[in-house]
């Protein structure tokens, strides 16, 4: 049984690199419009405290969490845009000490975890190394967003490796939520860059089905923060050309995902887009990362 303490280090630390990003802002800041239709910073870091308790609840009290569960099956559509909405309001500091709190809960509980112990989730069970690959994905997808409000860039780290384990281990879960079967062969070769240089690999050398590139392209793709059209990944074969068009590590319906930079719209297609984002029309995805 593998040791989660690296994951859930990393956890941590990407966490605090968010909070370097955010501690200083301004109030005004705080309310800049993030690429989330209708989420501004404070949504972006209100869902991570609220996805942060909800993983706790998971963890520490399988009955809160079961009441959870029962409220996001209520409101399937429209949860996680609650669930953000409801601290988003909040004066900054009270919002950035309520997800410090929160996090700083969950870390303990999963170190505390014992072994081989698997928690409820949206989605399947979770061991405690998934759970904290999760709360990582998300945590560095949603600093994306909020980086991209803020016109600056976060620099990738190997802290990526984790995402791109769960980006290989969720596959099937994609074609899934797409009402597809998944392809016959087991595994497919991935071969991707990582920040460091490092070549992270997974699948067998012979596999039909191929797909290469750089890591971080791989994890945009995976958590939904970029469109493949904007992306240097490669696929041979059409299962794997079939599965990045589809790729999705987060629980919940199909993200929309985003669209490609290079795309033109025509003015009807502008207007619409900003119908659709309206925040009060705008329906958000279950717990997960699509937003």
């Amino acid at each position: 049984m593998a040791d989660p303490t690296p994951v859930i280090d990393d956890l941590r630390a990407e966490s605090e690199e968010l909070d370097r990003l955010v501690a200083r802002l301004t109030p005004e800041q705080w309310t800049l419009a993030t690429p989330a239709p209708g989420w501004s910073v404070a949504h972006q870091i209100a869902h991570l405290a609220w996805t942060d308790r909800a993983a706790l609840a998971a963890v520490t009290d399988a009955d809160a969490f079961r009441v959870l569960v029962e409220q996001a099956l209520a409101r399937y559509d429209s949860f996680v845009d609650e669930g953000a909405e409801e601290s988003a309001g909040l004066p900054p500091a009270e919002l950035l000490a309520q997800w410090r709190s929160g996090r700083d809960a969950l870390d303990l509980a999963l170190r505390a975890a014992e072994p081989g112990v698997r928690f409820p989730w949206f989605g399947p069970p979770m061991a405690v190394a998934s759970m904290a690959t999760a709360r990582l994905m998300e945590t560095w997808a949603h600093s994306l967003d909020v980086a991209d409000a803020l016109g600056v860039t976060r620099a990738p780290t190997d802290r990526l490796a984790h995402i791109v384990r769960l980006g290989v281990r969720t596959r099937d879960f994609a074609y899934s939520l797409h009402k597809l079967t998944p392809p016959a062969e087991e595994e497919f070769l991935i071969r991707l860059t990582a920040p460091s240089g490092a070549v992270w690999g997974y699948g067998p050398d012979d596999a039909p089905q191929r797909v290469t590139g750089p890591a971080l392209d791989f994890c945009l793709l995976v958590t939904q923060r970029a469109h493949r059209d904007d992306l240097a990944l490669t696929a041979v074969g059409p299962d794997a050309d079939r599965w990045l068009d589809i790729a999705q590590v987060f629980a919940g319906p199909p993200g929309g995902g985003r669209k490609p930079k290079t795309a033109v719209e025509t003015p009807e297609e502008t207007a619409e887009e900003t119908a659709e984002e309206t925040p009060d029309e705008t329906a958000g995805p279950a717990a997960g990362s699509g937003r």
